[in-house]
């Protein structure tokens, strides 16, 4: 069955990204999008110049024509057997410092106890950062922020006050769910600090808080967007450059069991790239995990949609409290989700996919809402 092929591919998320795309499963495109030049993922980074960096296969890759041609790739790490990029994400600071953070595949241990409905001792993917200084060509001795399950690094951005902050998450035991937490580091990546933990309880190998998105407000305020499975992105705030997070309660975005991507643009505004509930047209979908549902009961502690057949973007002006209807600017017959994008252009947006394939650029004005002119 259709839904069964995706739990097995959203198992392993983190860890596979890519590997279990169904073979020939057809892509559609908005009228407005088009295809990458070439077949990159990211993520990517500017360089001075008008040059890119993007990671690419565990190594380093560099384009000086907008992403028409790319350089041979330089690996991050030159032993390959210790440290195995999963999930990577990357940023320039304005010192330019380039501080990358990454799951390593290379110790990577699953043991998930259906019986007990938790993780058995010794299931860990550990979370590290590394800093290079000169625009990648080295790269300091990793740094492990800690041992626990890592899911996907969904967002990692540099403060206005100059503060990185990386959003994170552990499996945690009795009972088996996940949690959210951050990392700060206020001197390029050198020393970080860890914040408290969001845990919204839950239990299953995809339940509790996953895979949150991080924005800067204009307030100064961070915000997190958490996938959950209970029918909405839950969100958090932090007045402290992520090392407390608090007023944490359910948002009025409606997502399925998917993570999203926050992007705050050049121009001020705020995109959302994400899974909606179900695919247009849709009345119901059916859902996954809950203790009765005998398909996939180890999902989670309530039954929870996980369509991904559609990637909804949308944008707002007013820091996340409203937002423009949504369009649809990909789909596929398995999914297409765990996005990612890149403002290569002040207007021009790279979206890349974890899941699908999807390698496309848009131009934002083709789809954001136009500003009212003042009477």
């Amino acid at each position: 069955m259709k839904r069964t092929l995706v739990v097995l591919i959203v198992l392993f998320a983190c860890a596979t990204a890519n590997a279990a795309d169904k073979v020939n499963a057809k892509t559609w495109l908005h009228a407005k999008v088009r295809s990458m030049p070439q077949d990159v993922r990211g993520p990517f980074v500017h360089l001075d110049g008008g040059r890119i960096l993007a990671l690419n296969k565990g190594g380093t890759i560099f384009s000086s024509d907008g992403g028409k041609s790319w350089s041979k790739s330089r690996p991050v790490f030159v032993d390959s057997k210790q440290y195995e990029l999963s999930g990577p994400y990357i940023v320039r600071t304005t010192n330019g410092t380039l501080v990358l953070a990454f799951a390593n595949s290379a110790e990577m241990v699953w043991k998930w106890n259906d019986a007990r409905r938790d993780a058995d001792p010794g299931t860990r993917l550990p979370t590290y950062v590394t800093r290079s200084t000169d625009d990648g060509k080295t790269w300091e001795t990793p740094q492990k922020l800690h041992d626990e399950w890592t899911g996907d690094l969904r967002r990692m951005i540099q403060m206005r006050n100059g503060t990185i902050v990386l959003s994170s998450m552990q499996l945690w035991n009795n009972p088996g769910r996940h949690v959210m937490l951050s990392y700060s580091s206020k001197d390029d990546g050198k020393t970080w600090t860890r914040s408290n933990f969001i845990d919204l309880g839950g239990n299953g190998h995809h339940d509790g808080a996953v895979e949150g998105t991080i924005a800067e407000l204009k307030d100064g305020r961070l915000w997190m967007l958490i996938r959950t499975n209970w029918d909405v992105f839950w969100q958090s705030f932090s007045d402290d450059s992520g090392v407390t997070w608090k007023s944490t309660g359910p948002s009025r975005i409606q997502a399925s069991s998917s993570p999203g991507q926050l992007l705050r643009l050049e121009s001020g505004r705020l995109v959302l790239l994400w899974n909606r509930l179900m695919p247009t047209g849709w009345k119901t979908y059916p859902r996954m995990g809950g203790l009765y549902n005998k398909s996939s009961p180890q999902w989670s502690s309530i039954p929870a949609s996980a369509s991904r057949e559609e990637l909804a973007m949308a944008f707002s002006d007013d820091d996340g409290k409203t937002w423009s209807p949504h369009t649809i600017i990909a789909a596929r017959d398995d999914q297409v989700s765990y996005p990612y994008m890149f403002e290569a252009l002040p207007g021009t947006l790279w979206v890349t996919s974890g899941y699908g394939n999807l390698r496309a650029v848009l131009e934002v004005a083709d789809f954001e809402p136009q500003k009212k002119r003042a009477n």
